[in-house]
């Protein structure tokens, strides 16, 4: 090969390695991707991110609108589960335990007889409203229905004697508030527990009546039952209850022979006594104002029954 055609061949191979560099680099930029965009994909993250931030935020105010307990599943039947609403349960404080309130204490400390203390009154008392709301499938909290113990005053509490009708001994304990509306209750404790509990509800006031009124169902309290009528227990402790108006400065109860003076306590009368003998004739109740002049007798009270069944 001579050297004209030495130099033509290596300048044939210089161009067409140049031409492929070329290629190549033609080649390298087409399938080159595009710069990552990243302004673009940061935004969409901080939007995203603020979105879940939103999210939760209304997530934690709808949990405090809403607390755990709101909503409680009541039961299920073919349409699927149904739901009640239950009041608002905040929870108290961690503070050391302090003894519930109990109800007021008689006007004058005669109204507890027969050694019954008023912490054994109160005990009664609360074991009668707990005995009520079980009898009637009420709440335990003892916050509807009768209320609770600390609402009422206590005017009487006194030993209770059996008869055929509800044998053995106990004591009652009368308690009696005026809100929401006026409540008498005679409560029945035998052996530590409640036994019975006659309410109340309501004033007894009659058309007519006089400043003195005795309870409608207060006659449990001073008679034994129909069925051991002749044949009472002897020695028998009585009580007898009613109102009076603000009128009314003295009231005697008359029963057996004896005339007891009765305690007014807050718009409320109590006598009591022990018979010694069998009756049949009720209480005679008399009233006086201040001035001694005699307001009311229950021999003068049409409504009032003056017979013992």
């Amino acid at each position: 090969m001579n050297e004209e055609q030495k130099e033509q061949g290596t300048g044939t191979g210089g161009d067409f390695e140049e031409q492929l560099r070329e290629l190549l680099a033609e080649d390298a930029h087409t399938v080159r991707p595009a710069p990552v965009p990243y302004p673009a994909i940061r935004r969409r993250g901080v939007i995203g991110r603020r979105r879940r931030a939103a999210a939760a935020g209304a997530a934690l105010v709808t949990l405090t609108v809403l607390p755990a307990g709101a909503y409680a599943l009541a039961g299920e039947d073919a349409d699927g589960p149904v739901v009640a609403s239950t009041p608002q349960v905040s929870a108290p404080p961690r503070t050391s335990a302090t003894p519930s309130a109990g109800p007021a204490r008689p006007a004058t400390e005669d109204q507890l007889l027969d050694g019954i203390t008023f912490e054994e009154a109160t005990d009664g008392l609360k074991k009668c409203l707990v005995y009520d709301q079980s009898r009637t499938g009420g709440p335990s909290d003892l916050r509807t229905g009768l209320g609770a113990a600390e609402e009422y005053r206590i005017i009487l509490a006194m030993n209770s004697t059996g008869d055929s009708n509800a044998p053995g001994d106990g004591m009652y304990v009368v308690a009696v508030k005026d809100q929401p509306k006026q409540t008498r209750l005679i409560c029945s404790v035998k052996n530590g527990e409640a036994s019975g509990l006659n309410t109340s509800v309501g004033s007894d006031d009659v058309p007519g009546a006089g400043p003195v009124m005795a309870d409608s169902n207060g006659g449990k309290l001073y008679q034994q039952s129909v069925i051991d009528r002749g044949n009472w227990k002897l020695p028998f402790r009585w009580g007898a209850i009613g109102t009076v108006e603000p009128s009314v400065a003295r009231v005697t109860v008359s029963y057996g022979g004896a005339t007891s003076q009765a305690a007014l306590d807050h718009g409320w009368f109590v006598a009591s006594g022990v018979l010694n003998q069998q009756v049949t004739v009720a209480p005679r109740i008399k009233g006086y104002d201040a001035d001694g002049k005699l307001v009311y007798d229950s021999d003068e009270d049409k409504s009032y029954e003056k017979q013992l069944p």
